[in-house]
């Protein structure tokens, strides 16, 4: 059985979109998406209300699962904890060009704006990647073992759903909650009006997490095919090299 390294492009290309869309996440935060809803849900409303990164931010999940079930636990939680570290550039980056003299003050006023979110919501969404990533691998993983490797939907839809649970809690708590309250950074956010945040919130997670299966499904099939046909080649031609040295 060949493995999936034997096809370096689907490694690179999971990683890229897994950095990619954590990145657009970072970007997106600070923006409030208001999404209709065809009718009103209890505690929900007409309209579910969620930041801007939920969206980028799913596709990490889906990214994260691929890895994992090609690559193994342990490269999916460096993947996952190199990545926390890069949030940290990302905001270096962000933050040292915004403090860098500026040719236009008002345009400058609006970079600031827009790419600046605010220290709750970093502080949040940083808390709950850290946490909800790893904990995705780790039960990605319990349950490969328990199914002794079947049902990669199982796995997929389970550690996606209880990771976006955690993610949902711990970054709605903090960055809406706990920090305006008790730290006195951000607006303070009535807890009724956090509770429907974080249903809201989860209820769109829960179905990415439904709809993005076959996908998982279709890349990890991808890559495999795709090292079984580079494995094939590589031992046709090492047993062509094995020939010509023996017909000397």
């Amino acid at each position: 059985m060949s493995r999936p390294d034997d096809w370096p492009v689907g490694r690179v290309a999971i990683l890229a979109l897994f950095v990619t869309a954590l990145v657009t996440a970072q970007l997106t935060a600070s923006k409030v998406l208001a999404i209709p809803l065809p009718t009103g849900l209890p505690r929900i409303g007409g309209t579910i209300f969620l930041p801007g990164a939920a969206l980028a931010y799913a596709l990490t999940f889906f990214a994260s699962d691929c890895y994992s079930e090609l690559y193994g636990p342990r490269d999916a939680q460096v993947m996952v904890n190199v990545g926390f570290v890069m949030n940290f550039v990302l905001l270096a980056l962000v933050w040292s060009t915004i403090f860098a003299p500026a040719r236009n003050p008002e345009f400058a006023a609006q970079f600031e704006g827009v790419l600046a979110p605010a220290t709750n919501i970093v502080a949040g969404s940083l808390l709950a990647y850290l946490v909800s990533q790893n904990w995705d691998v780790i039960v990605f993983h319990r349950l490969r073992e328990a199914t002794d490797g079947d049902f990669l939907w199982l796995r997929n839809i389970a550690s996606t759903a209880t990771s976006q649970a955690i993610d949902t809690v711990i970054f709605v708590g903090i960055a809406f909650y706990l920090l305006p309250r008790y730290v006195g950074i951000g607006a303070e956010t009535p807890w009724s009006v956090v509770v429907t945040l974080m249903l809201g919130q989860y209820l769109l997670k829960l179905l990415i997490a439904l709809v993005d299966t076959p996908f998982v499904y279709a890349v990890v099939g991808v890559v495999r095919s795709r090292a079984d046909a580079a494995a094939k080649a590589a031992a046709a031609a090492s047993a062509g090299d094995a020939e010509s040295i023996d017909d000397f």
